[in-house]
């Protein structure tokens, strides 16, 4: 049987494929930019539902008579939604499927959406922002959708392409403000939900299930007959790609829950990852209602409290907003070069620093001009760090995991956006709100910086070049793991190779053993640590001509030890580890100088 490789279709000799060579072996052609078209409508959807509210909260602020505190929750209601709505999809994408979720986020959206059109009353429209919230937080799953059906080679660019979708929501919401919120803002919001509904229709037709979801419910059937579909669009016979000796590699996996994402093995990257998407959140969308705010020629007047509709001035918003495609095409073209996280680091920390210089000089200036170019940069970096944010996000988890990791963060990431309106409110100072932004924005360099990197890396095996291991005197298992997907969980005993030499029930062979010593594979890391501080204390006496080591070195902790296997305790020391010592004359005692082997052995 050959594994990762596809045999020609004459051969009797099964060829087993994983499911990321399937897709390797599919390309990238026509299938994923249909994916691409289906899942960038939907971002459009996000943008656009997400930037009316710079216009609708102070449009009606003004229409309405709303106080700043009912004009913050408008816009924090639909985040609010979002937040509940990213833990429900993620739950439900990762257990009945990533299609579903994608229809029925696009159903909530657009109709909610058109619904607003008729709202009469602020507690009305609460309530119909806050479920189109709750489908937002559902079109994490369209982007996981398109990544999974991505080769490796090609996923950290084509996932960016999905980004000019957002821009272009960014840019066309503006557009229709200009075009309609003199006329009424019913129309205003009934055209932000028209691209919701152009997705919805299109992956009914062009997004089929993930092959990869499928095969991790061990449905191998349908998720060969969506790969074979996969290569016909793309130009490759899937009668000689896929023959009928051709067969997927059972990868089903155990069922998973929310607090998987907590479990040793994940909680380190989802903590990281939840701080990134709190701290991105805020200042992406702080920066997006600064910006707003600062070109609201009535606001900047003190002309708001007197009823006039705002007077936005939209040459300098739509400017700045067209500053994402610039932070688009930057980031597509260094991420790979780059990475992931010094992407990210560099983009936020400019971002902050710049969102602080704007902020400032608002307060001291009227030169549009200025302020304008200002405004572009910081909406250029914010892009750039978004875009490798949900790029890095959706590499780390495994499949098992990927939905409902990516929609927690989404979820945290929805939590902050759900605070920004409140931190940049009119009741804050520009200059109080620049101080804020620049805290935030370092906070999420700092937790950036702490995320894995998965440039290169097959998808989902971000974690598996972490080495994990409790401490071998716990007598816990220790487990390795390693880029190529290997993990190997071992007791201590079974590391030094004791229940398989002891001719006792072993989960290791013979040959994965001297396969594992052809690599250079350490058994017993402890052993060598112990023997390399032995060797420090040996040259030790031979310089100095006895072993008295002081008493604040760490090396007297093997005092300790022996006194517990002495006490007949627990110790991390064996009797031949003893014997060894007595040999050597070791002895505890002050000494009143260090040498540079004395130094060394401050480590022991």
């Amino acid at each position: 049987m050959a594994y990762g490789t596809i045999m020609n279709n004459e051969s009797d000799e099964i060829a087993v494929l994983s499911i990321d060579d399937a897709i390797e072996a599919i390309g990238m052609g026509r299938f994923q930019r249909r994916v691409l078209w289906a899942a960038g409508f939907c971002f459009i959807a996000d943008a656009t539902e997400v930037m009316l509210l710079s216009f609708l909260s102070l449009t009606l602020q003004s229409e309405w008579g709303l106080t700043d505190i009912q004009t913050s929750t408008l816009t924090a209601c639909v985040f609010a939604g979002s937040l509940v709505g990213t833990l429900f999809f993620g739950f439900f994408g990762d257990h009945y499927g990533r299609r579903p979720a994608f229809l029925l986020a696009c159903a909530l959206i657009s109709l909610f959406g058109l619904a607003t059109a008729f709202a009469t009353s602020f507690p009305s429209l609460v309530g119909v922002r806050f479920m189109v919230g709750f489908g937002v937080g559902g079109l994490v799953v369209p982007f996981d959708i398109f990544a999974e059906f991505l080769p490796t080679s090609h996923r950290g660019v084509k996932l960016l392409h999905i980004e000019y979708f957002w821009t272009a929501g960014s840019l066309v919401t503006p557009l229709f403000a200009y075009l309609t919120l003199e006329i009424s803002w019913r129309i205003f919001v009934v055209l932000c939900a028209v691209p919701c509904l152009i997705s919805g229709f299109m992956g009914i037709r062009l997004v089929p299930e993930s092959p990869r979801w499928l095969i991790s419910m061990g449905r191998h059937y349908e998720a060969m007959s969506i790969l074979r579909r996969a290569a016909t669009a793309n130009g490759i016979d899937p009668e000689t790609l896929f023959h009928a000796n051709v067969t997927l590699k059972d990868e089903k996996l155990a069922s998973s829950n929310f607090l998987d994402l907590l479990s040793r093995k994940w909680r380190r990257h989802t903590l990281f990852l939840w701080g990134t998407w709190v701290g991105y959140a805020i200042g992406y969308y702080g920066t997006i209602l600064s910006v707003t705010r600062i070109f609201d020629e009535d606001a900047t007047n003190d002309a708001q409290n007197d009823n006039v509709a705002p007077l936005f001035n939209y040459q300098a918003i739509f400017i700045s907003a067209s500053a994402e495609i610039l932070g688009l095409i930057v980031v597509i073209h260094t991420v790979e070069s780059l990475g992931r996280v010094p992407s990210q680091v560099m983009s936020y920390l400019f971002g902050g620093i710049l969102l602080f210089i704007l902020s400032i000089l608002s307060t001291v200036t009227l030169n549009t001009a200025a302020l304008t170019a200002l405004a572009f940069l910081a909406r250029a970096f914010e892009m750039m760090g978004s875009c490798v944010t949900w790029v890095s996000t959706a590499e780390i988890y495994a499949t098992e995991l990927r939905t409902t990791g990516h929609a927690s963060a989404n979820a945290m990431g929805r939590l902050g956006a759900f605070l920004s309106p409140y931190l940049v409110g009119g009741n804050n100072s520009m200059l109080a709100v620049g101080s804020i932004m620049l805290v935030i924005h370092l906070f999420t360099a700092f937790c950036a910086y702490h995320l894995p990197e998965t440039k290169g890396r097959e998808i989902g095996h971000a974690s598996l070049d972490d080495v994990i291991t409790d401490d071998d005197k716990n007598g816990n298992e220790m487990t390795y793991r390693y880029g190529d997907g290997i993990d190997i969980h071992m007791k201590p005993s079974e590391k030094r190779g004791g229940k398989f030499q002891d001719r006792k029930p072993a989960c290791i062979t013979a040959e994965r053993i001297a396969l594992l010593d052809g690599l250079g594979f350490e058994w017993s890391p402890q052993e060598q640590q112990w023997n390399k501080r032995f060797e420090e204390l040996t040259e030790y006496k031979e310089i100095n001509g006895h072993c008295n080591i002081p008493t604040n070195y760490e090396a007297n902790k093997q005092r300790t030890q022996m006194k517990k296997f002495q006490d007949g305790k627990p110790a991390c020391i064996t009797a031949e580890r003893i014997a060894v010592l007595d040999g050597l004359g070791f002895e505890c005692c002050r000494v009143e100088t260090r040498s540079g082997a004395e130094t060394n052995l401050a480590n022991y």
